[in-house]
């Protein structure tokens, strides 16, 4: 009995000296997904003011952030100036009626957006206008619905300078 007690203290001690050194692993942290945000339908009166003019209209925006559906139509003096539209499968396609322009390009990135800074994605865009993040972007009222006005300071296509004011006139995420 004495040496099967013996035995089993060895053992004991021999698998606690084991596991010492044999570290468990630590359960894997993960950090939950952050939630899709969702499509966004708004509206804003827009002014702009460069070295070739200055002009005020609406802008209607549709976002859907899952798909990168993205329509943007600037009015301005009772006529369409720009239609966008498109979405990650199948790109992008950019109206420009004034200045002849009619081309499309499989990302955002590569249309020419004026009045807007290059922001190359859907999703940036829509970091823009729900939370006033964009270079050149500066918000000037808020609400606890994001940005209310916001201004856009840069450079137009021929490196003159721009200042595009925005202020938001219906705001709705839908689920």
């Amino acid at each position: 009995m004495r040496k099967t007690h013996i035995l089993f203290t060895a053992l004991f001690l021999a698998a606690g000296a084991l596991s010492a050194q044999t570290p468990v692993p630590a359960p894997a942290r993960t950090e939950p997904a952050p939630a899709p945000r969702p499509p966004l339908r708004a509206q804003y009166q827009w002014g702009y003011a460069g070295a070739d003019g200055q002009g005020k209209g609406t802008l209607n925006v549709l976002l859907d952030p899952a798909t990168g559906r993205t329509v943007l139509e600037l009015q301005g003096l009772g006529e369409r100036l720009m239609l966008l539209e498109g979405d990650k499968a199948s790109g992008y396609r950019v109206q420009i009626p004034r200045q002849k322009i009619d081309t499309t390009a499989p990302t955002l990135s590569a249309i020419p957006l004026p009045f807007f800074p290059q922001l190359g994605s859907p999703d940036a865009l829509y970091r823009m206008l729900a939370e006033g993040a964009g270079p050149g972007v500066k918000v000037t009222r808020r609400d606890p619905q994001g940005p209310v006005k916001l201004s856009y300071k840069g450079a137009d296509d021929k490196g003159k300078e721009i200042l595009v004011w925005l202020a938001r006139t219906r705001w709705e995420l839908q689920k």
